[in-house]
């Protein structure tokens, strides 16, 4: 429900979801919502459990969104895999 309006979302710039239980399924979503969402600056994912699969759909949006300058990740199960992917979006 959330990452539908992340989608059409027109105004809010900034979203704290902290520890909200997201998880993967959640945080792959919310990283296809970012791909096309065009305002919001910040985003607030700590504590959610997204792991690999959430980091990695969150990754493939950054390459794209050009507005998000602030994203807070912490204590999501993100291993090795997942850091990868969100770092060769932001070379």
């Amino acid at each position: 429900a959330i990452a539908e309006a992340l989608r059409g979302n027109e105004v809010l710039t900034t979203i704290d979801l902290s520890r909200n239980d997201i998880r993967r399924e959640g945080g792959v979503a919310i990283g296809n919502a970012l791909a096309v969402n065009e305002v919001l600056t910040s985003l607030d994912l700590g504590r959610n459990q997204i792991g690999d699969e959430g980091a990695k759909a969150i990754g493939k949006a950054l390459a794209v969104n050009g507005v998000l300058t602030e994203l807070r990740l912490d204590q999501n199960r993100i291993g090795d895999e997942g850091a990868t992917a969100l770092a060769s979006a932001l070379r």
